[in-house]
Protein backbone atom coordinates (compact mmCIF):
# COMPACT_ATOMS: atom_id res chain seq x y z
CA UNK A 1 0.00 0.00 0.00
CA UNK A 2 0.98 3.62 -0.44
CA UNK A 3 1.91 5.88 2.47
CA UNK A 4 -0.70 8.54 1.69
CA UNK A 5 0.36 11.14 4.32
CA UNK A 6 3.94 10.95 3.04
CA UNK A 7 2.73 11.30 -0.54
CA UNK A 8 0.67 14.36 0.34
CA UNK A 9 3.66 15.92 2.10
CA UNK A 10 5.97 15.28 -0.86
CA UNK A 11 3.42 16.79 -3.26
CA UNK A 12 2.93 19.94 -1.19
CA UNK A 13 4.81 22.25 -3.57
CA UNK A 14 3.55 20.75 -6.82
CA UNK A 15 0.47 21.13 -9.00
CA UNK A 16 -0.83 17.97 -7.32
CA UNK A 17 -0.97 19.37 -3.75
CA UNK A 18 -4.25 18.37 -2.12
CA UNK A 19 -5.34 16.70 -5.37
CA UNK A 20 -4.68 13.04 -4.53
CA UNK A 21 -7.69 10.69 -4.72
CA UNK A 22 -6.87 7.12 -3.70
CA UNK A 23 -9.06 4.02 -3.60
CA UNK A 24 -8.01 0.44 -2.96
CA UNK A 25 -9.85 -0.77 -6.10
CA UNK A 26 -11.78 0.81 -8.93
CA UNK A 27 -12.95 -0.17 -12.38
CA UNK A 28 -10.56 2.25 -14.08
CA UNK A 29 -8.66 5.26 -12.76
CA UNK A 30 -9.06 6.86 -16.19
CA UNK A 31 -12.84 6.50 -16.02
CA UNK A 32 -12.75 8.07 -12.55
CA UNK A 33 -10.61 10.96 -13.76
CA UNK A 34 -12.75 11.53 -16.87
CA UNK A 35 -15.94 11.69 -14.81
CA UNK A 36 -14.33 14.11 -12.36
CA UNK A 37 -12.91 16.27 -15.16
CA UNK A 38 -16.31 16.55 -16.85
CA UNK A 39 -17.64 17.85 -13.53
CA UNK A 40 -14.89 20.47 -13.35
CA UNK A 41 -12.01 18.76 -11.51
CA UNK A 42 -8.98 21.08 -11.69
CA UNK A 43 -5.63 20.62 -13.35
CA UNK A 44 -3.45 18.23 -11.39
CA UNK A 45 -6.22 16.06 -9.93
CA UNK A 46 -4.69 12.60 -9.40
CA UNK A 47 -6.72 9.36 -9.33
CA UNK A 48 -4.77 6.42 -7.91
CA UNK A 49 -5.73 2.83 -7.15
CA UNK A 50 -4.07 -0.29 -5.81
CA UNK A 51 -6.07 -2.41 -8.27
CA UNK A 52 -8.33 -1.98 -11.30
CA UNK A 53 -11.03 -4.43 -12.30
CA UNK A 54 -11.35 -2.97 -15.82
CA UNK A 55 -8.04 -1.24 -16.53
CA UNK A 56 -7.87 0.23 -20.02
CA UNK A 57 -5.16 0.51 -22.63
CA UNK A 58 -5.17 2.15 -26.04
CA UNK A 59 -7.40 0.71 -28.74
CA UNK A 60 -9.83 -0.81 -26.27
CA UNK A 61 -7.26 -3.27 -24.91
CA UNK A 62 -7.43 -4.34 -21.26
CA UNK A 63 -4.59 -3.56 -18.84
CA UNK A 64 -3.83 -6.23 -16.26
CA UNK A 65 -4.10 -4.48 -12.89
CA UNK A 66 -3.68 -6.94 -10.04
CA UNK A 67 -3.73 -5.52 -6.52
CA UNK A 68 -0.44 -4.06 -5.37
CA UNK A 69 1.46 -5.26 -8.44
CA UNK A 70 1.67 -2.12 -10.54
CA UNK A 71 1.28 1.64 -10.62
CA UNK A 72 -2.21 2.61 -11.82
CA UNK A 73 -2.74 6.37 -11.97
CA UNK A 74 -4.67 8.92 -14.04
CA UNK A 75 -4.22 12.69 -13.97
CA UNK A 76 -6.48 15.53 -15.10
CA UNK A 77 -4.54 18.02 -17.22
CA UNK A 78 -5.57 21.55 -18.15
CA UNK A 79 -2.19 23.02 -19.14
CA UNK A 80 -1.82 26.77 -19.51
CA UNK A 81 -0.50 26.39 -23.04
CA UNK A 82 -1.59 27.19 -26.61
CA UNK A 83 -4.24 24.72 -27.76
CA UNK A 84 -1.99 23.82 -30.70
CA UNK A 85 0.53 22.39 -28.22
CA UNK A 86 -2.00 20.06 -26.58
CA UNK A 87 -1.43 17.44 -29.30
CA UNK A 88 2.00 16.94 -27.71
CA UNK A 89 0.53 15.80 -24.37
CA UNK A 90 0.81 12.06 -25.20
CA UNK A 91 4.49 12.54 -25.97
CA UNK A 92 4.97 14.52 -22.74
CA UNK A 93 3.43 11.65 -20.80
CA UNK A 94 5.70 9.14 -22.50
CA UNK A 95 8.78 11.20 -21.73
CA UNK A 96 7.67 11.58 -18.10
CA UNK A 97 7.27 7.80 -17.75
CA UNK A 98 10.67 7.14 -19.29
CA UNK A 99 12.35 9.66 -16.99
CA UNK A 100 10.67 8.23 -13.89
CA UNK A 101 11.59 4.63 -14.72
CA UNK A 102 15.17 5.55 -15.61
CA UNK A 103 15.70 7.71 -12.52
CA UNK A 104 14.22 5.19 -10.06
CA UNK A 105 15.61 1.95 -11.52
CA UNK A 106 18.63 2.88 -13.62
CA UNK A 107 17.09 1.02 -16.57
CA UNK A 108 17.07 2.50 -20.08
CA UNK A 109 13.52 2.39 -21.48
CA UNK A 110 12.62 2.80 -25.14
CA UNK A 111 9.50 4.55 -26.37
CA UNK A 112 7.43 3.08 -29.18
CA UNK A 113 5.32 5.83 -30.70
CA UNK A 114 3.08 7.26 -29.45
CA UNK A 115 3.73 6.21 -25.85
CA UNK A 116 4.32 2.51 -25.23
CA UNK A 117 7.35 2.18 -22.94
CA UNK A 118 9.49 -0.88 -23.63
CA UNK A 119 12.48 -2.52 -21.99
CA UNK A 120 14.12 -4.37 -24.83
CA UNK A 121 11.25 -5.94 -26.76
CA UNK A 122 8.93 -6.14 -23.75
CA UNK A 123 6.32 -3.61 -22.69
CA UNK A 124 6.57 -2.27 -19.16
CA UNK A 125 4.29 0.77 -19.33
CA UNK A 126 1.20 1.80 -21.25
CA UNK A 127 -0.33 5.26 -21.53
CA UNK A 128 -3.89 6.18 -22.48
CA UNK A 129 -4.71 9.79 -23.35
CA UNK A 130 -8.35 10.90 -23.44
CA UNK A 131 -9.81 14.38 -23.88
CA UNK A 132 -13.09 16.20 -23.49
CA UNK A 133 -14.74 19.34 -22.19
CA UNK A 134 -16.43 19.97 -18.87
CA UNK A 135 -19.74 21.47 -17.74
CA UNK A 136 -18.33 24.94 -18.47
CA UNK A 137 -17.18 23.83 -21.94
CA UNK A 138 -13.55 24.07 -20.81
CA UNK A 139 -11.21 21.55 -22.44
CA UNK A 140 -9.25 18.97 -20.50
CA UNK A 141 -7.12 15.90 -21.06
CA UNK A 142 -6.74 12.83 -18.89
CA UNK A 143 -3.54 10.82 -18.99
CA UNK A 144 -3.78 7.29 -17.64
CA UNK A 145 -0.49 5.54 -16.90
CA UNK A 146 -0.01 1.90 -16.00
CA UNK A 147 3.47 0.65 -15.08
CA UNK A 148 4.24 -2.99 -14.34
CA UNK A 149 6.24 -2.97 -11.11
CA UNK A 150 6.12 -6.21 -9.09
CA UNK A 151 4.51 -8.66 -11.55
CA UNK A 152 6.27 -12.00 -12.02
CA UNK A 153 4.15 -13.40 -14.84
CA UNK A 154 1.86 -12.29 -17.69
CA UNK A 155 -0.73 -13.69 -20.03
CA UNK A 156 0.72 -15.29 -23.12
CA UNK A 157 -1.97 -13.66 -25.26
CA UNK A 158 -0.59 -10.10 -25.07
CA UNK A 159 0.06 -8.35 -28.40
CA UNK A 160 3.48 -7.31 -27.09
CA UNK A 161 5.31 -9.49 -24.55
CA UNK A 162 5.33 -7.78 -21.14
CA UNK A 163 7.80 -7.36 -18.33
CA UNK A 164 7.99 -5.57 -14.99
CA UNK A 165 10.51 -3.35 -13.27
CA UNK A 166 11.26 -6.02 -10.66
CA UNK A 167 11.84 -8.67 -13.31
CA UNK A 168 14.27 -6.39 -15.12
CA UNK A 169 16.18 -5.15 -12.06
CA UNK A 170 16.10 -8.32 -9.98
CA UNK A 171 15.12 -6.17 -7.00
CA UNK A 172 12.05 -4.53 -5.52
CA UNK A 173 11.00 -1.16 -6.91
CA UNK A 174 9.18 1.30 -4.65
CA UNK A 175 5.83 2.24 -6.18
CA UNK A 176 5.75 5.29 -3.94
CA UNK A 177 9.09 6.60 -5.18
CA UNK A 178 8.13 5.81 -8.77
CA UNK A 179 4.83 7.68 -8.45
CA UNK A 180 6.48 10.77 -6.98
CA UNK A 181 9.12 10.88 -9.71
CA UNK A 182 6.46 10.32 -12.38
CA UNK A 183 4.33 13.22 -11.14
CA UNK A 184 7.35 15.51 -10.82
CA UNK A 185 8.37 14.76 -14.39
CA UNK A 186 4.80 15.07 -15.69
CA UNK A 187 4.55 18.51 -14.08
CA UNK A 188 7.78 19.64 -15.72
CA UNK A 189 6.78 18.30 -19.12
CA UNK A 190 3.28 19.81 -19.15
CA UNK A 191 4.41 23.17 -17.74
CA UNK A 192 6.95 23.44 -20.55
CA UNK A 193 4.14 23.36 -23.13
CA UNK A 194 3.58 27.07 -22.47
CA UNK A 195 6.94 27.86 -24.08
CA UNK A 196 6.98 28.83 -27.74
CA UNK A 197 9.86 26.42 -28.31
CA UNK A 198 8.05 23.51 -26.62
CA UNK A 199 7.30 21.55 -29.83
CA UNK A 200 10.94 21.55 -30.96
CA UNK A 201 12.20 20.55 -27.50
CA UNK A 202 9.67 17.76 -27.01
CA UNK A 203 10.11 16.34 -30.50
CA UNK A 204 13.90 16.36 -30.13
CA UNK A 205 13.65 14.68 -26.71
CA UNK A 206 11.38 11.99 -28.08
CA UNK A 207 13.62 11.25 -31.05
CA UNK A 208 16.56 10.93 -28.63
CA UNK A 209 14.58 8.58 -26.36
CA UNK A 210 13.09 6.33 -29.04
CA UNK A 211 14.56 3.84 -31.51
CA UNK A 212 11.18 3.67 -33.23
CA UNK A 213 10.54 7.08 -34.79
CA UNK A 214 13.23 7.04 -37.47
CA UNK A 215 14.55 4.28 -39.69
CA UNK A 216 12.45 1.44 -38.23
CA UNK A 217 10.37 -0.80 -40.53
CA UNK A 218 6.90 -0.94 -38.97
CA UNK A 219 3.32 -2.02 -39.47
CA UNK A 220 0.82 0.73 -38.70
CA UNK A 221 -2.38 -0.45 -37.02
CA UNK A 222 -5.54 1.62 -37.05
CA UNK A 223 -7.28 3.88 -39.59
CA UNK A 224 -4.04 4.51 -41.53
CA UNK A 225 -2.94 0.88 -41.71
CA UNK A 226 0.22 0.57 -43.78
CA UNK A 227 3.77 -0.77 -43.81
CA UNK A 228 6.88 1.31 -44.20
CA UNK A 229 9.95 2.94 -42.71
CA UNK A 230 9.50 5.50 -39.93
CA UNK A 231 10.66 8.96 -40.98
CA UNK A 232 10.48 11.09 -37.84
CA UNK A 233 7.72 13.26 -36.40
CA UNK A 234 5.85 16.24 -37.77
CA UNK A 235 5.35 19.46 -35.79
CA UNK A 236 2.29 18.03 -34.01
CA UNK A 237 4.11 14.90 -32.85
CA UNK A 238 2.45 12.66 -35.44
CA UNK A 239 4.55 9.87 -36.91
CA UNK A 240 5.68 10.00 -40.55
CA UNK A 241 6.02 6.64 -42.29
CA UNK A 242 7.55 6.26 -45.76
CA UNK A 243 5.49 3.64 -47.59
CA UNK A 244 5.72 2.28 -51.13
CA UNK A 245 3.14 4.89 -52.21
CA UNK A 246 4.47 7.88 -50.30
CA UNK A 247 4.54 9.42 -46.83
CA UNK A 248 1.72 8.49 -44.45
CA UNK A 249 1.31 10.78 -41.41
CA UNK A 250 -0.06 8.60 -38.62
CA UNK A 251 -2.30 10.56 -36.26
CA UNK A 252 -3.91 7.73 -34.35
CA UNK A 253 -3.37 4.03 -33.84
CA UNK A 254 -0.15 2.24 -33.05
CA UNK A 255 2.84 0.56 -34.61
CA UNK A 256 4.58 -2.80 -34.39
CA UNK A 257 7.81 -4.05 -35.88
CA UNK A 258 7.18 -5.27 -39.42
CA UNK A 259 8.40 -8.71 -40.37
CA UNK A 260 10.47 -8.86 -43.52
CA UNK A 261 9.02 -10.98 -46.35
Amino acid sequence: MYNLPALEAELENTAFAGMLHFVAETDSTSDDAMAAARSGAPHGSVYLADAQSAGKGRGGHAWQSASGEGLYVSVVLRPQAPQAHWSLLPLCAGLAAIEAIRDVTGLTPDLRWPNDVLLGERKVCGILMEAGSDVRSQPFAVVGIGINVHQRGFSGELATPATSLDLETGGTTSRQTLLLRLLESLQQQTASLADEAAPQRILAALEAASTWVRGRRVEVHGPQASVGLTDGLDQHGFLRVQTATGIVTVQTGGIRAAHMD
